[in-house]
């Protein structure tokens, strides 16, 4: 049946689906780009090649409004700053957070300004944040030392800052968490997610226990997953310069560290790093089955691997979900560098007939 008047009815974002259970205040304004909702992806094929007995989802993040996870809090740091009259917004990132505030600015009308390290910024999430408006400065220096720039700015001057460290993004990080429980009807056994700031496995595990106490959905454990070359919470310490293909977890001191321990902790779960080109296999792997991510995307799944294969993580009978924050266009080069050149024939159907069937 259509709507009154012939009218759409879209899906209407994060803040009018879950607001009445997100921790914001008052003044907090609506901007949306009609973000969240996003699918879990049954994958067969990696369940039989592991073994089979048990469920698993990719929870596809790649498919929010910017390509990533990003927007679930940005829609709720931009809205806050808009509802307290918030000219501009900054922000320190590899990527992905550059393109959803710059994207989420623009909507609201702010100015956005981004820093981002020199070097290893994929060229999709830059161009992203460009496309939406953004001022973007790249500094001499890593991740971690934008974020201090940043936080040093936004502390003395009225720009609102809207990375991780902004409590009003965790807010809205963890209705993904809502999601999979309104989807499954309870909590998964294991959810497996890559791990960079940390804000990410931080919010998961706040949404998990409120809609726990809410619903009596249950809790997971959580597997959270670093790049070898920029694990500071497998190592104990931080990371002065880390380094690894996936640049969207390349992060040697996460904001969020202990928090992230302390969720993994207290679910029972726990961090563990994997090498770069278990991730890379992962990620292709995924496209095996029809769903592209970006390489850090990947990481979770590729722990997860690991995991059972070494005996230390049995998944018979259990409901397992995936996080895969980003799509594969926000970071491609991972893919193109290695990509074949393609076969070049002429216009002739009896060539190309030979050509695919072998003649």
């Amino acid at each position: 049946m259509a709507p009154p008047d012939g009218q759409i009815v879209p899906y209407s974002g994060l803040l009018d689906r879950y607001g009445s259970l997100l921790d914001l205040p008052q003044h907090t304004a609506r901007v949306t780009l009609l973000e969240g909702n996003t699918p879990l992806i049954p994958l067969p094929g990696l369940v039989e090649e592991l073994g089979g007995g048990f469920a698993l989802y990719a929870k596809f993040e790649g498919l929010n409004p910017t390509g990533s996870f990003k927007d679930r809090g940005m829609t709720a740091a931009i809205s806050e700053a808009v509802g307290r009259k918030a000219q501009a917004v900054i922000c320190a990132s590899t990527g992905n957070t550059a393109a959803s505030a710059a994207a989420y600015a623009a909507r609201a009308g702010l100015r956005a300004v981004v820093l981002i390290p020199a070097g290893k910024v994929a060229a999709g999430k830059l161009a992203g944040a460009v496309a939406y408006g953004a001022q973007v400065v790249q500094i001499d220096g890593s991740f971690d030392d934008a974020l201090t720039l940043v936080v040093a700015i936004s502390e003395k001057h009225s720009i609102a800052l809207v990375n991780s460290l902004n409590p009003y993004r965790l807010e809205g990080q963890k209705t993904a968490a809502f999601e999979i429980c309104d989807r499954l009807g309870r909590a998964p056994d294991w959810l497996c997610l890559p791990v960079g700031n940390a804000g990410n496995i931080t919010a998961y595990w706040m949404g998990f226990q409120q809609y726990h106490e809410l619903n009596d959905t249950g809790l997971p454990r959580i597997l959270g997953v670093q790049a070898a070359g920029a694990a500071p919470l497998v190592l104990g310490h931080p990371v002065d310069h880390p380094e690894t293909l996936a640049t969207a977890i390349r992060i040697g001191k996460p904001a969020r560290g202990e928090q992230a321990l302390q969720a993994a902790e207290e679910s029972g779960g726990r961090i563990i790093a994997q090498e770069d080109e278990a991730i890379l296999g992962m990620q292709r792997r995924l496209a095996a089955e029809g769903v592209w991510v970006e390489p850090a995307s990947a990481a979770g799944l590729a722990g997860l691997v690991a995991e059972i294969r070494a005996g230390k993580l049995s998944p018979q009978g259990k409901t397992i979900v995936a996080v895969c924050t980003g799509h594969g266009l926000k970071d491609p080069d991972a893919i193109t560098r290695s990509m074949p050149v393609p076969t070049r024939l002429p216009a002739d159907l009896i060539e190309l007939e030979a050509h695919i069937l072998g003649k």
